[in-house]
């Protein structure tokens, strides 16, 4: 059974080694490297475990069993507290299209509605269809490109956004 843990310092090292994968297996889908990423200090994965899980933040790993299968994680806007960005979603490919990365989202939009967050942005490469595909189930509708993307400027950066309903 796939269980959501919050990233915390106690599990930075389990932290790292998920976004290390991620960024290995999708290098396009996301603005920073492996290259950059792996060269980082275990006590520099320590500081990012606690603030991407701060007053302002949220981020989860999806676990199964033993093993890291999944990472989302979510930032409330500084310049504007009514809007959050999803951030550094990720599925391995063996555990894909089993409800991970929904279940991730909606754990994101949980707190999210807690923080009063209206809505939920985030960025996707362009030609991403099955990631494109996913958001729009989950709610999300494409606002456009927003900019070349970091590591391919023969991609977009794509904005998405959800509407948060408060209950």
């Amino acid at each position: 059974m796939i269980s959501l843990e919050p990233i915390t310092v106690q599990n930075a090292m389990r932290f790292k080694e998920i976004r290390l994968r991620a960024l290995q297996d999708a290098p396009s889908a996301f603005s920073s490297t492996h290259a950059k990423e792996s060269q980082l200090s275990d006590a520099a994965w320590i500081e990012r475990a606690s603030q991407w899980s701060g007053e302002h933040s949220v981020a989860y790993l999806a676990i199964d069993g033993d093993i890291s299968c999944g990472i989302g994680a979510a930032f409330i806007n500084q310049e504007n507290e009514a809007c959050a960005q999803l951030v550094s979603m990720w599925v391995a490919p063996s555990h894909r299209r089993l409800g991970i990365a929904s279940s991730l989202v909606e754990a994101i939009v949980k707190w999210a509605r807690l923080q009063r967050v209206r809505s939920l942005r985030l960025l996707v490469t362009s030609g991403n269809e099955a990631a494109i595909k996913l958001y729009e189930h989950l709610g999300f509708t494409m606002m456009g490109s927003i900019a070349p993307h970091a590591n391919d400027p023969s991609l977009d950066d794509c904005e998405m956004s959800r509407a948060i309903a408060q209950r």
